[in-house]
């Protein structure tokens, strides 16, 4: 597969950050939280992932991938990678990109390991960590839950139903009133 693939990089650039053109299309935002989390890792380690950019006819950058990374500091030299795509592989990317990183999968017994083996001075970046499990956890068991088949008493008495379809309300009103009259355990049902 890998003969197949084309390589579409075709540089690596360092430009001002607010050089770079936002993609109007980009459907992500960032909130506060997610602000301050950069902050903090930029705090703690430095800038360490290339933004991603495609050149534009009159040679500007318009941005893919990094749109939090311009807006934190305009005046930032950064690096990009320069991709050689169309407008709509550039569409295709914006809407891949993301959800193809949120798809993956954490193994949590090794999320737990680099937790513990890692400190942080940053609320922020502590609060990001712990978030990752909690929200894995959640997902986990929204998915049991959703699978799992109730095991039924073993002592359920089996039931019997007659349903009455009625031509009108003022029809369903009076059976209803009847049947209970004559003892019958009964409910209105509507469809």
């Amino acid at each position: 597969m890998s003969d197949l693939i084309r390589n579409r990089i075709v540089r690596h650039v360092r430009v001002r950050a607010g050089d770079l053109v936002p993609h109007e299309l980009n459907p992500r935002r960032h909130p506060v939280a997610q602000r301050n989390a950069l902050r903090a890792i930029y705090q703690e380690v430095g800038f360490a992932r290339s933004l991603l950019a495609y050149e534009l006819p009159d040679g500007r950058l318009k941005l893919l991938d990094g749109h939090l990374r311009q807006d934190l500091d305009p005046n930032m030299l950064v690096e990009v990678e320069v991709l050689d795509v169309n407008e709509e592989e550039a569409r295709k990317l914006l809407l891949s990109l993301d959800p193809l990183a949120v798809l993956a999968e954490h193994d949590l017994e090794k999320l737990d390991t680099l937790r513990q083996l890692t400190q942080s001075d940053s609320d922020e970046l502590t609060n990001l960590w712990r978030a990752i499990a909690e929200s894995e956890a959640r997902v986990e068991e929204t998915i049991e839950s959703a699978t799992h088949t109730p095991k039924l008493p073993e002592s359920t008495p089996e039931q019997f139903f007659v349903l009455v379809e009625c031509p009108d309300e003022a029809t369903q009103c009076a059976l209803l009133e009847r049947f209970q009259a004559e003892g019958l355990t009964c409910r209105a049902l509507l469809s």
